[in-house]
């Protein structure tokens, strides 16, 4: 799959691959990544530098960055900054790194401390987040900054599931407005109308990724734990038992319109595979992850003609209010474009794939 992308995305002359700071092409810099170090092939490596060096110049500044936008997203690509900062030594990808940091110094917080999804999108938590900034946020303390500094990162998670967790399922809602005042939220608890498969999938790739990075001793590393545990439960509990991956809108699979969603599912797949190798999972959850990453191959991957790998049946784009006032029901999450080879898809794929191929097939 890191094959077709390169074959179908080759860097212009210039070395500009596209005009925007996008994360979701962080996520298949990240799945690159992780096949580079898995291979040890440099074209790997190479390919995540080019495109990261389309954005940062001398300076470390970056192209099509704007960092009083505030928007969470544009964190996420501070992960492969790290890792050519790391590699390379090159200052340049450190002043870029900490102009991300300094977003997150700044960036509006909900009253209880929980980074805003964007500015546009005031006083309000969306699990999507949680992947684009808090990875980034744990290994720059990591590796940069001050222990203390976890609490914020961990306090980000577990005021998300306190605002967004379903009691009577276990599985959270895509998105909390603290004002209670956005058409698409229940106006007593804040939530959205649903669980959507790609959002939650954010959410426990983010928490596996971050309990990486934070170290064991902190206070809340065993509730972070917990929470990744009792969420993959809850998601196994609505995986389609024929297919065994997810649908779109998870708890909703019989109803007219909704579909196994493939993004959705190589996520939840990566967050049990990375789960199992860093042992935040028992063993029972290899035979899980097995038959999901066989679930994956059979229902969303075909192979053209010339060789290159499709991932089918993406979710193009799910979100909530905006100009397009997009409502949250169930009708509005089927009802967007359905996709082959997304990044965010291919991204999380690539990811999965590497963690189960690399460690348990």
């Amino acid at each position: 799959m890191v094959d077709s992308v390169i074959e179908r995305r080759p860097l212009l002359s210039e070395g500009v691959y596209q005009d925007k700071w996008s994360y979701d092409f962080g996520v298949v810099l990240k799945g690159t990544e992780l096949v580079w170090r898995q291979t040890g092939d440099s074209k790997y490596f190479d390919y995540m530098k080019k495109n990261m060096d389309a954005f940062i110049d001398e300076d470390g500044n970056i192209r099509e960055y704007h960092l009083e936008h505030f928007n969470i997203d544009h964190i996420n690509n501070g992960k492969v900054l790290i890792t050519l900062y790391e590699e390379t030594k090159d200052q340049r990808y450190k002043n870029a790194i900490d102009l991300l940091r300094r977003q997150l110094r700044f960036h509006p917080r909900t009253s209880e401390g929980v980074f805003w999804h964007k500015k546009v999108y005031p006083f309000q938590i969306w699990l999507d987040g949680l992947y684009m900034g808090a990875p980034f946020y744990a290994e720059y303390i990591k590796r940069y900054g001050e222990e203390e500094e976890f609490d914020d990162v961990t306090k980000q998670y577990l005021l998300c599931v306190k605002n967004t967790k379903d009691q009577e399922t276990g599985l959270l809602y895509h998105a909390f407005d603290e004002k209670k005042v956005q058409p698409w939220c229940n106006p007593i608890t804040g939530h959205s109308k649903n669980f959507w498969g790609r959002s939650m999938g954010w959410f426990v790739m983010g928490l596996v990724d971050t309990l990486s990075l934070i170290p064991e001793t902190h206070r809340d590393y065993p509730k972070l734990v917990s929470i990744l545990e009792e969420t993959l439960i809850a998601l196994k509990n609505v995986q389609d038992k024929e297919s065994s991956v997810w649908y779109q809108v998870l708890d909703q699979g019989g109803r007219k319109g909704n579909y196994l969603e493939a993004s959705g599912s190589s996520m939840i797949l990566y967050a049990m595979a990375k789960g199992v190798r860093l042992q935040l999972l028992d063993e029972s959850w290899i035979e899980i992850a097995k038959t999901t990453y066989n679930g994956i191959m059979d229902e969303f991957i075909t192979v053209t003609q010339e060789g290159l790998v499709n991932l089918n049946k993406n979710c193009q784009v799910a979100g909530l209010g905006g100009p397009d006032k997009r409502d949250g029901t169930f009708e509005y999450y089927i009802s967007e474009p359905i996709i082959t080879n997304d990044l965010k898809g291919v991204g999380a794929f690539i990811l999965a794939t590497a963690e189960m191929e690399g460690n348990f097939l």
